[in-house]
């Protein structure tokens, strides 16, 4: 342990640098100012990455928490600073995303007097952080940061927030600072190992689901080894896309449909059994019998109470991953190759189908054609970050990355306004990686703005924009429904590419199809934030299953 001794701030962020912090994500505010002074004094200074709205400091801190898998930290300043960050902090809570939030305080010394901005927080972040509380005093700041990081890391992760009184802030005082590190997950239950194997080995048609957990308990080796060995065919969601990279014959999403729904046992890694995944209940297409169902998950809170299991399994992924194959082992492997031959079967076709809107020469645009231009430009490290409605939901469909930790979406609580923050994050996070925003024209608005953060810190991004003038995922249902829709317009054919050039950045405005692959050319040499604003058919909308109820 290191002793030190300062001001609360600065102990603060002494416990986020041991805990592996390395910007800090913030608004200016006094509330917070020794948390600034602590990272402008520390040796080396914290890096401060300050934004044009706080619910962009909170999606940045969410975003680094998920691509580096450290916690991210946002400072917000008291009352509105903290309010403003709550949505972030959701999308964390239902993500698993480890990230810390230090709020602002009115000061304990005029607490109940009616000074600036008093409001009791914590009990406003509860329900959706893992903790929520004060750290009351200077004394209390070093073990008090500790927990916080130890808590937002530890399984099953999530936010923590946690406020200090202005007066205490500015307060001295000392101690040790402890070291941080992520901690392992509890050892799995062997019986429920070799249940899970039994069921494997008595499956004809198994599918494997990866979802974002299994990335955040860095088990991406043990599913792609347990895939492989098995001959597995898989599908991957949220954070658990690339770690069956894009083109791997096991891949099965582009066969999601029949894989899922004719499966014989479907077992669930790493992701809630929610309406993304049926609620858990699969099998039963084409008369096949309902699926067997296994979850397994990285902590026993998180085992689906609400689905009927064959089977669960709760603890360190990489543990549960490699149990079960080794429980197989020492049964006997079953060849599934006659499944997985028609799964491929069905994903190529399923490719060839697609190939004609990737290369569609529609005017106005259809929003598959974006990916049929941007998808052989990615590399494959590149980052790509989803904040939209119909327009994402295409890249869902289309971009298979090649490697994990790759893809960012806002995950089950489909929360808009996140794509900037994330964009920062990823740019620091992965400085040598492309960096591609996909951004839908109604998400634009919630966020835009901080294109001025980008180009003040000097991070470039290529935001992609499909632009239909409308709430897409709203205005198709509403007609549904209705015959009618109303509040689900924008104004038609908006140059936001003009408001990006405004803030310092670059753009052009597209509206044929054969000049989209130019303008992404010239977005990813320009080394500033641009966008590629591409007006896109109303119309072709995304065709889904399910509406998230």
């Amino acid at each position: 342990m290191t002793q030190l001794e300062g001001h609360a701030g600065a102990l603060a962020v002494a416990v986020a640098r041991a805990h592996g912090v390395e910007t800090m994500f913030t608004l200016s505010g006094a509330h917070v100012f020794p948390m600034y002074d602590g990272a402008v004094q520390a040796d080396p200074p914290m890096r401060l990455l300050d934004v044009r709205h706080e619910q962009t400091a909170a999606f940045a801190a969410e975003a680094t928490g998920k691509l580096t898998r450290v916690p991210g930290l946002a400072v917000l300043t008291a009352g509105p600073g903290v309010t403003n960050g709550v949505s972030a902090i959701a999308q964390a809570q239902f993500a698993g995303s480890p990230m810390v939030v230090v709020g602002g305080r009115a000061p304990q010394n005029r607490w109940g007097t009616g000074s600036l901005q008093e409001l009791d927080q914590p009990p406003i972040l509860a329900p959706v952080s893992k903790l929520a509380r004060t750290i009351p005093t200077a004394g209390d700041v070093l073990d008090g940061m500790h927990e916080a990081f130890t808590v937002a890391r530890s399984s099953h992760r999530g936010p923590v927030f946690v406020d200090v009184p202005m007066d205490e802030f500015f307060n001295a005082s000392a101690g040790e600072v402890a070291p941080g590190g992520p901690a392992r997950g509890q050892d799995p239950d062997t019986d429920a190992l070799e249940t899970i194997a039994d069921l494997l080995v008595g499956a004809s048609r198994p599918v494997l689901v990866l979802g974002t957990d299994v990335w955040a308990d860095g088990a991406e080796e043990a599913a792609l080894r347990l895939v492989e060995e098995l001959g597995l065919p898989a599908i991957t969601n949220g954070m658990g896309r690339g770690i069956i990279p894009g083109g791997h014959p096991l891949l099965a999403t582009k066969a999601r449909g029949q894989a899922l729904g004719t499966a014989d046992l479907v077992v669930v890694v790493g992701t809630p059994l929610d309406f993304r995944l049926g609620y858990g209940v699969f099998g039963g297409k084409d008369g096949a019998e309902p699926a067997r169902v296994v979850h397994v998950a990285d902590s026993a809170d998180q085992v689906s109470g609400h689905a009927t299991l064959a089977a669960s399994v709760a603890g360190d992924l990489t543990a549960c991953l490699d149990g079960i194959l080794e429980a197989v082992d020492r049964r006997g492997r079953t060849s599934y190759a006659g499944w997985s031959t028609s799964l491929q079967e069905t994903a190529r076709a399923a490719a060839e189908r697609d190939a004609a809107l990737l290369t569609a020469e529609a005017d106005p645009i259809h929003p598959a054609r974006i990916y049929g231009e941007l998808v052989p430009r990615l590399a494959d490290d590149a980052v790509v970050i989803g904040d939209g409605g119909d327009f994402v939901s295409f890249a869902g469909k289309f971009v298979e990355p090649k490697r994990p930790g790759g893809w960012l979406d806002p995950g089950p609580y489909g929360c808009l306004g996140a794509g900037l923050g994330a964009a920062i994050a990823a740019r620091l996070a992965r400085p040598s990686a492309q960096v591609v925003l996909l951004l839908g024209d109604g998400a634009a608005g919630f966020s835009l703005m901080d294109v001025d953060t980008l180009v003040r810190h000097g991070l470039p991004v290529v935001m992609v924009m499909g632009n239909n003038s409308a709430w897409g995922l709203e205005k198709g249902p509403m007609q549904m429904l209705y015959g009618y829709d109303v509040a689900a317009d924008l104004a038609k054919q908006t140059r936001y590419d003009e408001v990006v050039k405004a803030l310092g950045g670059a753009g052009e405005s597209v509206t044929d199809p054969r000049q989209i692959g130019p303008a992404l050319d010239r977005a990813f040499a320009s080394g500033v934030p641009y966008l590629v604003n591409i007006i896109t058919d109303v119309d072709a909308a995304y065709p889904r299953n399910t509406f998230g109820i």
